[in-house]
């Protein structure tokens, strides 16, 4: 039986414009407000056509000793050239990248995914030190 661990693909993000790169610092103080970016493409842009294009990145923190990560927040995409005069003639794409804040007093690890109505499900992750 297939589980969610076997279909998430990972990759060099510098390689590969499918793997959510994520942009936040090394290490914060303690309860102070972390701010995590994360982008699809960075490298190597990734397509935003109706036919070919991002849907979603979701960001968790996974906290040093706990048993289960948690949801920081999730962004959607909705805008890949699509109209009702058929597809790629609206003009209007998304850009693959969101951010969001965080507070914590624990070290753990930043985890985003990322799904491509194509390509399937994309990880990566990013140590994140308490000071």
């Amino acid at each position: 039986m297939t589980q969610m661990k076997d279909v998430y693909q990972s990759a060099d993000w510098k390689t590969e414009k499918h793997v959510p790169v994520i942009e936040a610092p090394e290490k914060v103080k303690k309860a102070e407000c972390v701010q995590v970016k994360v982008v699809v493409g960075k490298e190597i842009p990734h397509p935003n056509k109706t036919e070919h294009h991002i849907r979603w990145i979701d960001v968790y923190f996974h906290a040093q000793g706990d048993k289960f990560p948690f949801q920081i927040g999730r962004a959607e995409f909705t805008a890949h050239g699509e109209s009702t005069q058929g597809p790629d003639t609206s003009g209007v794409y998304t850009c693959f990248e969101a951010t969001l804040c965080f507070k914590t007093d624990k070290p753990g690890t930043i985890l985003a995914a990322s799904y491509c109505n194509i390509h399937g499900l994309w990880q990566n992750a990013k140590a994140l030190a308490i000071t």
